[in-house]
């Protein structure tokens, strides 16, 4: 989902909060044991879906004392069959405890697939805030699959959760910093290094480099020539893609989309492209490359992200609009034929005054994903 700038004061930024975060998000890749803590402070723990193993299953009921349960996004279980449609984060049991095995085959659709899911299945919705929705929203955030197996506490801590942590030496996260940590990073988006990169066709080009405090990917601005920052300035957002921009593949129109924005902004004279760091729609290069599996099975973009458990596009544009008002731009006339990306920049305080059309023609290998972005996610071609 998207996340969203308000015109509500914004509520200090918790240094100490984005390092737990960033420290569990690590922890969550390398396969290690999260504490998470709720609002109530119950404490629960979790690992990522992608490292669980039969000793992670049995370390969580050690730890908990309660039985492991999977959580997956709405959009997998939805794919499952065992939820109608809809957004969220889902609880999958059973009566026994769930084996490493199951939850691979339950969350991860390139594992050998059951021929029926395991018998005493249930599937519930759980509510924004509880441990199995930060648990997925810690995976997805750590690029992984959007799943955890998660265990909750079954007698009272004694002390603190974070006494319970210590005690099991595992790294504590609150949820609420979980869910506020999207719009927490942006806010501390700054500039750290600029330089004059000479550009075949826009030779009069600098580039900005802006990072968040967390020390994640960096956000670059690409400024061609000298906009006024009193115009609206011309301006193309587009989304890191190693296999369009850098290998040239044909799968997709993003290296043609990448070259003819800087050609096009430099015959105009002057404008911004934002490069953003958020590959295959957000979800990540290794995830983009799983959905390209499931699209060589006859599926579309949009259901291979689905059946990942992903929403059909998960980017956000805080960081567009953040670095284009550090640059001092408040409009723009933007490139784009996705109308997702005129609300969320006039949504983040970004006045669009015009779309400027951005289109190229199909290869021969990218009919069918071109299609699809104009029949399902409404692009304007």
């Amino acid at each position: 989902m998207q996340a969203e700038l308000t015109t509500e004061p914004a509520l200090p930024i918790d240094e100490a909060a984005m390092r737990a975060v960033d420290r569990a998000l690590a922890a969550m890749r390398r396969g290690e044991v999260v504490a998470i803590e709720t609002a109530d402070g119950s404490v629960g723990a979790a690992v990522s879906v992608e490292s669980v193993a039969i000793d992670a299953v049995d370390r969580l009921k050690r730890l908990t004392g309660g039985t492991p349960l999977l959580a997956v996004t709405r959009r997998r279980a939805t794919v499952l069959k065992l939820m109608e449609e809809g957004t969220g984060v889902v609880a999958l049991s059973l009566p026994r405890c769930l084996t490493a095995d199951e939850a691979h085959a339950l969350a991860d659709p390139e594992h050998t697939p059951y021929g029926a899911l395991p018998a005493g299945l249930t599937a519930a919705a759980v509510e924004p805030g509880s441990r199995e929705a930060a648990a997925v929203d810690l995976a997805r955030l750590a690029r992984l699959l959007p799943a955890a197996v998660v265990a909750h506490a079954a007698a009272e801590p004694r002390g603190s959760a974070a006494d319970w942590a210590a005690e099991h030496d595992l790294l504590l996260v609150r949820a609420r910093d979980i869910a506020d940590y999207r719009i927490h990073v942006v806010r501390t988006l700054r500039k750290v290094a600029e330089a004059r990169v000479p550009l075949s066709g826009a030779e009069n080009t600098r580039i900005v480099a802006f990072r968040p405090i967390d020390g994640g990917p960096e956000h670059l601005a690409i400024i061609i020539g000298n906009p006024a920052p009193d115009q609206p300035v011309l301006a193309r957002l587009h989304s890191e893609c190693f296999t369009g921009d850098l290998l040239g593949s044909l799968r997709c129109d993003c290296g043609e989309q990448l070259r003819g924005a800087i050609a096009e902004i430099a015959r105009q004279g002057s404008g911004v492209l934002l490069y953003l760091a958020q590959e295959g729609r957000g979800i990540g290069l290794v995830n983009k490359l799983r959905a390209y599996r499931i699209q060589d099975r006859g599926f579309d973009t949009v259901d291979a992200n689905e059946i990942l458990g992903f929403e059909a596009d998960e980017r956000v544009y805080l960081p567009a609009a953040e670095m284009l008002r550090q640059l001092g731009f408040a409009g723009v006339r933007l490139m784009t034929n996705n109308p997702e990306k005129l609300r969320q920049l006039a949504r983040c305080g970004i006045e669009v005054v015009e779309r400027v059309p951005h289109i190229f023609p199909a290869n021969g290998h990218n009919e069918g994903y071109l299609r699809t972005k104009a029949e399902r996610s409404g692009h304007m071609f």
